[in-house]
This record gives structure tokens, C-alpha cells and sequence, in this order.
């Protein structure tokens, strides 16, 4: 009944349009419009999830060749029976996981396949925030205190005035977001229909004037915050976001053909959320993080912003650093990315296990999802590093029932 409506909705606004003669015009705008409307429905979420580029504007990416991933001794018997519960559970539709760069475990589900380009979600913030770190060593941006409304003069009078790119960088500017993603009319999904709809991203973000707070004042996951970053690396660099990532990120590390940003009609990387590339990829980006930064032998990262950007930066004792997340009782430099719908990155650098899973879940947000999947990984890792699954939750082992708690919400 609801895609009904949602069809006839568009139906009337064509023949609304061809009144004026703009229905050709505004066709490919509607039928986003409509898509967006339906991105998330359980009888289309994961093929969604795996051809973005049918909905969206895109940027393709110059990635280079792919880094061969050689192969690993596979999973301990005794982790399967539970890992694949797991995944079934949560909707997984893919997962690679990498021990120190050799691939241990990899495998497609629910219809998908291994050169599907599958969306990242906020897993896409977490690698804005390593070119973020390339071009403050490099003096790009040397200054990470300076007011973003100084380097770009569109946010003046909005609500990032003043606010200093470190309190964007680690979500504390202060400014008044709503992140209900089961809100038709919230900021993000107003957010996500500015992008469908092909309006400026940038325009959008120089709109907001409400604050919650002073900037730096107390952590608050906003999502804007990740574009207005961007705006600052564009306007400091004189460059675009998927210009630098092919240049500095990308390209070093050497990733499979043909990722894309999702941009809007004015070309602008859809920062936040919108990067596409294989499961394998966001494993390999993991393990270039894993490495402190470098990759065979050359730094790409500096090793020292990794570490910074890894650990908790944000005020008010939330486990959040520069968009990269912080389990809680990090060890051994442990730190994950993660993305609405049961994206995860999960580096474990002391075992030298990556984790990287896409999915479809949409009972993502559930009470205790976050800490059931933190556990797991842990778990996960300890029992690759030491070649036994006796570790594993539901097996017996002492991380069963951790009850693990991340400070905050969001993506």
C-alpha cells in the first residue's frame, strides 16, 4: 500500500509538472526523489545497497590496481557454526577479514558478490578523516584551531561560525542536528533529500543557524559536521574531495576498479556517507589504518595522526576521535568505523586482524546491536590471533555477554 502511494504521488507530480512543460526536466529528479523513498524497503534494501549508482549522482574514483591480497590459513573450525549465526542475525551481506594483510575469511550473502560496489555509510567519515590527517602533516591544513567560517566564507553567519575545524573534526561544533533516521522530516533525511533532488550539499549545511550548545563544549554525533570537514579541505586545497582520496589515499594503496562517490548536481562528494567500493577494499583501507599509515614499506598516513585520531578526542569522556570510533576498553589500539544498516571496519592493530562487513540489517539501531558486534569482533580476533575459537561468544568463552556500552549514538 505505502510503495502505492508513493507512486501515485509521483504520478501526480509528473502530470503537475507537464503543465508547465518541466516534466521531462525534472523526470530523472523524481524518480530519485522516489528511490530515496524506497532505499530502505526489506524487499529492496540489499540490491539498493549494492547499485547506488542507479539513484544517485556519481563521482567515480581512479583507484589504481588492485593490492593482491594473498591467502591466509583460513578461519579456526570451531568459529564457524557461531560467526555464521552471527552474520545471519544481522543481515550480513558481506564480510572480508584480513590477519596481517592475508585474507582469512571472505564470503558474499543474501544474493551479492564480490565486485558489488557497496555503499559505506559513515564508514566513509573514518577515511575523510585520514586525508584530513595527510594534509595537516603535509601544511595543507596546518592549523586545526582555526575557525572553518575563515577558510570557508559561506559558512559566515550560519552555525559553524566560529566553530574551529578540530570541534568539526571530532563532532563537538555545537550546531543542532537532528540524526533521527525514523523521522521523515529530520535534518538527515531533509539532508537526504537535498541530495536526491539534486540541490547543493553545501548550500544545505551554510543553511543551518540553530546550535545546541557552544562548540566544544560536549560531544553530539553530527553528520553535517563531516561535510562542513569537507568544505574546509576543498577550500583550503583549491581541490575536490575524490581528487585527493585517488591522489593520496587511494591510489597508494591500490583498490579493485571503478569506487564512486555519491555527489550532488553540482559534483560535490557526498563526504558523510556516500563512498562505494568492494568489501576487500574497505578491508584493505582497515589494514592500511591496522599499519599505523603505511602501506608495503611507505608511509601514506602519518603514523602519529593515526594515532590521534584513534583515540578518544572528544569532550566529555565520549569514545570518539577525530570520525573514528573507540570500543569501549580499547586495547591495543583497537578502533572501528561503522555506518547505519550494519556497516562495519573493525582494526584490531595488536592482533593485526581487520574485520570489514557490509549489511542490510535494518534492526541496526536495536537495543545492544553495537555491543553484540564489538564483542563479536573482539572475539573474532582473539581467536584468529591465537588460532581457536574457544573465545567466541556463545561457545562458552568470557566475552559472551560483555555488555559493552558505546557513549552516544549515530551512524
Amino acid at each position: 500500500m505505502r510503495r502505492l502511494l508513493r507512486l501515485a504521488l509521483a504520478i501526480v507530480l509528473v502530470l503537475a509538472l507537464g503543465g508547465t512543460g518541466l516534466a521531462v526536466w525534472k523526470r530523472a529528479e523524481i524518480a530519485r526523489l522516489l528511490a530515496v523513498n524506497t532505499l530502505f524497503d526489506e524487499d529492496r534494501i540489499v540490491a539498493n545497497f549494492s547499485s547506488m549508482e542507479r539513484m544517485f549522482h556519481t563521482r567515480t574514483l581512479d583507484a589504481g590496481q588492485p593490492t593482491p591480497l594473498p591467502a591466509g590459513p583460513g578461519l579456526p573450525p570451531e568459529v564457524g557454526e557461531v560467526w555464521d549465526a552471527w552474520q545471519d542475525a544481522h543481515r550480513v551481506t558481506a564480510h572480508v577479514i584480513l590477519h596481517r594483510g592475508a585474507l582469512v575469511s571472505e564470503a558474499y550473502r543474501l544474493g551479492t558478490g564480490p565486485d558489488d560496489r557497496r555503499i559505506s555509510w559513515s564508514i566513509a567519515k573514518s577515511f575523510l578523516a585520514l586525508l584530513l590527517g595527510i594534509l595537516h602533516e603535509d601544511g595543507t591544513l596546518p592549523d586545526l584551531d582555526i575557525a572553518v567560517d575563515r577558510l570557508v566564507p559561506e559558512l559566515r553567519g550560519s552555525a559553524y561560525a566560529g566553530v574551529s575545524l578540530r570541534d568539526v573534526a571530532r563532532m563537538a561544533s555545537g550546531v543542532a542536528f537532528d540524526e533521527n533516521y525514523l523521522d521523515f522530516h529530520s535534518d538527515i533525511n531533509r539532508m537526504g533529500r537535498v541530495l536526491a533532488l539534486g540541490r547543493s550539499m553545501d548550500g544545505f549545511a551554510a543553511g543551518l543557524t540553530d546550535r545546541h550548545g557552544p562548540a566544544g563544549a560536549a560531544w553530539r554525533y553530527v553528520s553535517i559536521d563531516t561535510h562542513v570537514l569537507g568544505m574546509a579541505i576543498r577550500a583550503a586545497s583549491g581541490r575536490s574531495i575524490p581528487e585527493l582520496m585517488e591522489e593520496r589515499l587511494l591510489r597508494p594503496v591500490g583498490l579493485d576498479p571503478g569506487p564512486f562517490f555519491l555527489t550532488d548536481s553540482h559534483g560535490v562528494a557526498f563526504v558523510l556517507g556516500g563512498l562505494n567500493m568492494t568489501t576487500r577494499d574497505f578491508a584493505r583501507l582497515g589494514w592500511l589504518v591496522a599499519q599505523g599509515g603505511r602501506w608495503e614499506g611507505r608511509e601514506i598516513v602519518p603514523e602519529g595522526w593515526i594515532a590521534r585520531a584513534t583515540a578518544p578526542q572528544a569532550p566529555g569522556g565520549a569514545l570518539y576521535g577525530y570520525q573514528w570510533w573507540v570500543p569501549p576498553g580499547a586495547e591495543g589500539g583497537e578502533t572501528f568505523a561503522r555506518g547505519i544498516y550494519g556497516q562495519y571496519l573493525w582494526i584490531d592493530p595488536a592482533r593485526e586482524v581487520v574485520i570489514a562487513v557490509n549489511a542490510a540489517n535494518r534492526r541496526f539501531n536495536m537495543p545492544g546491536a553495537d555491543d553484540a558486534a564489538i564483542a563479536m569482533f573482539r572475539a573474532l580476533a582473539a581467536a584468529i590471533a591465537e588460532g581457536t575459537g574457544a573465545r567466541l561468544p556463545g561457545t562458552g568463552g568470557h566475552l559472551h555477554g560483555t555488555g559493552a556500552h558505546l557513549h552516544g549514538t549515530g551512524d
